[in-house]
C-alpha cells in the first residue's frame, strides 16, 4: 500500500492534505532538525507525515532543488526590487538597525 505525502498543487509542493510546503520541511531538515522537532514547529502534521516529505526529497533530491533554487532567486529578484522601488524606506531601515547595536 502507497501513501502520497506530498503533492504538487499552486506551482509548488506541499505536505498532503495540509497547508504546510514542503520547502519549510526540507529546510528544516538540511538546518539539522530532525524529524521530531520539525513537528513540534507544525503540529498540523504528525511525525509519519514528516518522515514521509523527507523520504520524498530524497528520493525526488534533484528536482525539489532545482525547484528551491528556483524559489530563492525568485525571492531575490522580488527583494531588490522591491529595494529599488523604495530606497529611502530600506535606507532607513538599515539606519535603525545600526543604531540598535
Amino acid at each position: 500500500m502507497s501513501t502520497e505525502y506530498v503533492e504538487k498543487r499552486e506551482h509548488g509542493y506541499w505536505v498532503a492534505g495540509s497547508r504546510v510546503s514542503l520547502d519549510s520541511i526540507v529546510y528544516a531538515f538540511l538546518n539539522g532538525q530532525p524529524a521530531e522537532s520539525i513537528v513540534h514547529s507544525f503540529p498540523v502534521l504528525n511525525l509519519e507525515q514528516v518522515y514521509g516529505a523527507i523520504t520524498y526529497y530524497l528520493g525526488h533530491r534533484s528536482e525539489i532543488d532545482a525547484y528551491l533554487s528556483e524559489g530563492r532567486a525568485a525571492y531575490e529578484a522580488q527583494r531588490e526590487a522591491a529595494r529599488a522601488a523604495n530606497p529611502m524606506l530600506y535606507k532607513r531601515l538599515a539606519d535603525a538597525r545600526q543604531h540598535q547595536s
